[in-house]
């Protein structure tokens, strides 16, 4: 199978600071592969905090496994399932499978949330804050909410610096964002233990928060099951769910479920997960890792299936390279063009050129 390669180093507006650390910007790879007789256009977000996936290790793992893939297969699903049983990485393998899908759908002239039976269903983004002083956090949150016309604003919380320093975080992105009317969600990438989770979900019930995400550490879904028993606002796994297989032993510990095309592998594994979350009567959410409008608009093809969305990591970006799904009274809607929608003016790896 044919492929070009095109590394560009995306810099964001506001760096992200998390639990686990901060980034300021990622290289991401871009590629494009020849399927169906259409290019398909595909993306990784690099990192250097999770996973360790980037561009070197994305073509190292691609290369040779295109290479060797026999050139009547024309199955996209088929490709999936050989790519991850050959050893290639999620980011990778989900950056390979939209880059299919797109030339699927280019070949079939349908944009994939038609091909999928869906329709563009208007479900309001998530803005994130990441954890910054609260003096910061002022500043942003106006600028993040009348830019973008958010109705939901996700708060980063699990400081290293403790629950003190979250309740000052959360309270300035609170009081700051209630002249925009903006719902407030909670993301503590794993940065609580058991205990202060316990005490942050009661503190945070009594502000209004929507929902928490990811409380505890991965590794620690064992705790889950008090912290479920005794919840007052609804739980959300991520980086404890990565895959369909990962959904049954959450089920009785959640409620929900994020899932991202970057964690996970693709749309192909995507749809799994929802079929499964629903299965297990879990809600659903999709989620996102420093990607540009071209991994958003695969992710946004999707979006009628979710219960919430938290595709916004394009919108912090000062060098999107792409334009895709658009941005229409804070929510993020695919477009009609044939495939996920995304394209890359002026794209380097293109093959007519």
């Amino acid at each position: 199978m044919q492929v070009t390669f095109t590394r560009l180093f995306l810099s964001k507006r506001y760096p992200l600071r998390i639990s686990r650390g901060v980034s300021a910007g990622s290289e991401n790879l871009f590629l494009a592969v020849r399927f169906l007789g259409q290019a398909g256009l595909g993306e990784l977000a690099g990192t250097t905090t999770e996973d360790g996936e980037n561009c070197d290790t994305g073509i190292a793992e691609l290369t040779p496994f295109l290479a060797t893939l026999p050139a009547d297969q024309q199955s996209s699903q088929a490709i999936w399932q050989l790519a991850r049983s050959a050893g290639v990485r999620p980011r990778a393998l989900a950056a390979l499978d939209m880059a299919l899908w797109d030339a699927l759908g280019k070949a079939a002239k349908m944009p994939l949330w038609k091909i999928f039976g869906l329709a563009p269903r208007a479900v309001p983004t998530s803005l994130t804050i990441g954890i910054n002083p609260p003096e910061i956090t002022r500043e942003r949150v106006p600028e993040i909410l009348h830019r973008t016309k958010a109705k939901f604003l996700k708060v980063k919380l699990g400081s290293p610096d403790g629950l003190e320093a979250d309740r000052e975080h959360f309270l300035a992105a609170k009081q700051a964002a209630a002249p925009f009317g903006a719902v407030i969600r909670v993301d503590a990438n794993g940065g609580w233990s058991l205990a202060h989770a316990l005490q942050m979900q009661t503190w945070l019930a009594e502000r209004g928060v929507d929902y928490i995400e990811q409380p505890l550490v991965k590794g620690a879904e064992d705790q889950l099951p008090e912290l479920f028993r005794k919840r007052v606002l609804p739980i959300y796994a991520d980086e404890s769910c990565w895959f369909a297989e990962d959904v049954p032993k959450l089920a009785d510990r959640v409620d929900g479920i994020n899932l991202k095309l970057m964690k996970c592998g693709g749309l192909t594994e995507a749809l799994r997960i929802v079929a499964a979350a629903r299965a297990h009567g879990l809600k659903t959410m999709i989620g996102c890792m420093g990607e540009s409008s071209v991994s958003i608009s695969a992710g946004a093809a999707l979006s009628a299936l979710f219960d919430h969305i938290d595709l916004d990591s394009h919108l912090n970006l000062t060098n999107d390279p792409a334009t895709g799904a658009e941005l229409i009274d804070g929510c993020v809607i695919p477009n009609d063009r044939p495939g996920h929608g995304a394209v890359i003016p002026d794209w380097p790896g293109d093959f007519d050129k």
